[in-house]
């Protein structure tokens, strides 16, 4: 049993759906919550309206995030919008030798995701012709690691030292710090440090990006200092929270300085988005994931989810939704103020390395999991295993195919043993990895939380349980200093 959609972008339910898993008995039985999830999310998109959704400093608080793919006058990513982001990329391209990215939570995780897809792992090894004039790219600012932070420093000088023997001249660095109030601990502080040793030394030049509130009559911390520094802006918007920011500049930022296509990556949520305005359920890919994993949970006792992609490059995807998951639905209260304790576990896991790792415990452990792949069609690169010890019959059992083929046996047997097992599992499927179907894939899974916060009736766009680690933060630190 699958749904697929006219892009080739496939889920595939056939291990959720059926005897001894979610019945289709099951669905109908919760048509009224549909019905509501269905009528809620169409005025979020229209109105940007949540039922109940209220702001930190408790009033009420427009949702955008459903608005992201459509570039338009008057939304958050506007014509204009997506032109400053082109003048990053060409004021960065042939002229910038590195990019630090500062940012943590969903201003370091979507930025991953883009990066592993766009660029891989040896990114920064390659010579700037073979990345196309684009500049070497470092994350900082997800944690505070003092080694990290300082093997880093040595990192970019010591490549300053080669600029000034190589080339004569400095070493060009941006720091693009991500923070919507300026005040992010983990964020600021890196940035802080950073920018203070580089600026020490002579051969390297610091410039400044500033990912900020855009409000300028009550500037924040880092708006107010790019004003006044003249730094180049772009925007943490209101009504999108960090972990669906990955469609607006938080993402795209990113994407600007490494050349990925934002076009494409927006077309795929726009098209995901427009697919997902089916009121049938069937025909919905993100309203059917969620009413599938919420009745798995709530009916089935499966309020764990193993998110695993088959690919190095995707793993990410698998950190980005782990947050996506855990802040947007891990909820002790229901809208009307009741102790629910609502909430489905999100676990990292990435294929083929984790069926040595984990899978044991999918096969054989409790039955509390839906384990959700998923596969790329089509590889841009691809080898045939060689049939290099042609005496050695194991290895040569394993010749003659394709990388990519030997990597979906490993998938599709994995799939085939946990529901042997009545282990529920499904697969998103991607005709190729690139930006039109990433967006695809990351939209879809961001609209799914909103339907199930709907069906959970919690509110999926709050983080009260984040807030309360942050206020005994801020006077612990201030006790420290004294």
């Amino acid at each position: 049993m699958e749904l697929k959609l006219k892009s080739g972008f496939t889920f595939d339910y056939g291990n959720l759906v059926g005897d001894g898993k979610v019945t289709k008995e099951d669905v109908k039985e919760l048509a009224g919550k549909i019905d509501e999830a269905n009528k809620a999310i169409k005025v979020m998109r229209e109105e940007g309206i949540i039922r109940g959704h209220l702001s930190k400093d408790g009033t009420p608080e427009k949702v955008y995030f459903s608005q992201l793919p459509y570039v338009e006058e008057g939304h958050l990513n506007s014509p204009a919008s997506i032109k400053h982001l082109k003048e990053l990329t060409d004021s960065v391209k042939n002229r910038v030798d590195a990019v630090v990215s500062l940012g943590i939570g969903g201003s370091y995780l979507g930025d991953k995701v883009i990066f592993d897809v766009q660029c891989g792992e040896f990114w920064n090894s390659m010579t700037t012709e073979e990345r196309g004039g684009m500049p070497k790219i470092y994350f900082s600012g997800n944690n505070i690691d003092p080694r990290r932070t300082g093997d880093l420093i040595k990192e970019l000088e010591r490549s300053a030292r080669i600029a000034k023997s190589h080339l004569k001249r400095k070493l060009v660095v941006d720091l693009m710090v991500i923070s919507k109030s300026g005040g992010t601990l983990d964020t600021m502080s890196n940035f802080m440090v950073i920018y203070e040793e580089l600026k020490k030394n002579p051969d390297i030049e610091v410039e400044v990006i500033a990912v900020t509130d855009p409000n300028e009559e009550k500037p924040t911390i880092l708006k107010k200092l790019a004003m006044d520094n003249n730094w180049p802006q772009y925007s943490v918007p209101d009504g999108v929270g960090g972990r669906f920011s990955i469609f607006c500049d938080v993402g795209l930022v990113l994407a600007a300085v490494c050349g990925f296509d934002i076009e494409a990556f927006l077309n795929g949520a726009k098209d995901m988005d427009i697919a997902c305005q089916n009121e049938d359920v069937w025909q919905n890919p993100a309203l059917l994931n969620a009413v599938l994993k919420y009745i798995a949970s709530e009916k089935y006792g499966r309020d764990m989810e193993v998110m695993m992609p088959y690919g190095d490059y995707l793993k990410s995807v698998s950190e980005w939704y782990i947050q996506l998951l855990a802040e947007s639905l891990g909820k002790q209260k229901d809208r009307n103020g009741k102790d629910v304790y609502y909430g489905r576990t999100p676990i990292v896991a990435v294929g083929t390395t984790d069926m040595h790792a984990q899978t044991q415990q999918h096969q054989e452990g409790k039955l509390n999991k839906v384990v959700q792949f998923i596969r790329v069609e089509n590889w841009d690169t691809d080898f045939v295993i060689p049939n290099s010890f042609p005496e050695v019959k194991k290895l040569a059992d394993i010749s003659g195919v394709k990388m990519s083929q030997a990597l979906e046996v490993a998938r599709q047997s994995n799939a085939d043993a946990l529901a042997s097992n009545n282990r529920f599992n499904a697969l998103f499927s991607l005709p190729k990895l690139d930006a039109y179907h990433l967006g695809e894939l990351l939209y879809m899974l961001a609209l799914t939380i909103a339907y199930e916060g709907e069906l959970a009736d919690v509110d999926a766009f709050n983080q009260p349980g984040v807030e309360a680690y942050k206020r005994i933060m801020g006077p612990s630190l201030q006790a420290l200093k004294k």
